[in-house]
């Protein structure tokens, strides 16, 4: 059986964004670029934690990461995976009860 085109790519994203975690670290540097530093504060997440998952998330190609010296500043690849998010959670957030017919 052939796979449509971009099946594969697209199961794959899906697994690195199966995490809240992810999808948190995600959510604020939609926002604006930062440091491991700063995201372990805002996300509340440990340093180790936030560095392992934006390990995984450049591995993905969805974030990049740009140093100034000593500091390394992490931001989104592409602002198209922020719309995927934040369409995802929009999705999950709607009233998903049956409206009644109309009779």
């Amino acid at each position: 059986m052939e796979t449509e085109a971009g099946l594969e790519a697209t199961a794959a994203l899906f697994k690195v964004l199966g995490s809240p975690s992810r999808l948190l670290l995600l959510r604020l540097l939609a926002t604006e670029p930062a440091t491991v530093g700063a995201l372990a504060v805002r996300s509340g997440m440990s340093q180790p934690l936030v560095s392992q998952h934006l390990k995984t998330l450049r591995q993905a190609g969805i974030i990049t990461v740009s140093r100034t010296g000593r500091e390394a500043a992490y931001q989104l690849a592409d602002h198209h995976i922020a719309h995927v998010v934040d369409d995802a959670i929009a999705h999950v957030l709607e009233d998903t009860t049956p409206k009644e017919e109309a009779s």
